[in-house]
């Protein structure tokens, strides 16, 4: 779990959006849903490729959360691979293919919450 107010969960989220750019997914979103969501801080929502490729980002999210000491609180969806969801409980990652990513549309669902840039590393 992370630790509220170091930044970590925010690090996180960003670096998760990274990794799966760096991995060719599309559409990535990072919401921050502080104040907005009883149940976690900030959603990563990204589009893959393939289920196996999807897999693959969902396990290198993984290793990145296990680096910062996360741990994850559940994981749904990976044999699947239509929708991958990783509960870190601070971050939610969403991993979608093109079907699924349309048909759920959480970006409207949050419409509210503020997008965050995860193009380029946080500066402190």
């Amino acid at each position: 779990m992370a630790e509220k107010g170091t930044g970590t969960a925010k690090e996180f989220a960003l670096s998760a959006a990274r990794l799966a750019a760096g991995r060719h997914c599309s559409d990535i979103v990072v919401l921050d849903l502080k104040g907005k969501s009883p149940a976690t801080d900030y959603f990563v929502i990204a589009t893959g490729t393939s289920d196996r490729q999807m897999r693959t980002v969902a396990d290198e999210i993984g290793d990145a959360a296990r680096q910062l000491g996360l741990r994850r609180f559940g994981r749904a969806g990976y044999e699947q691979g239509r929708w991958i969801l990783l509960d870190y409980i601070d971050v939610v990652v969403h991993i979608f293919d093109s079907e699924y990513r349309d048909y759920y549309d959480l970006e409207l669902l949050w419409g509210d919450a503020e997008r965050l840039d995860y193009s380029r590393p946080e500066s402190s």
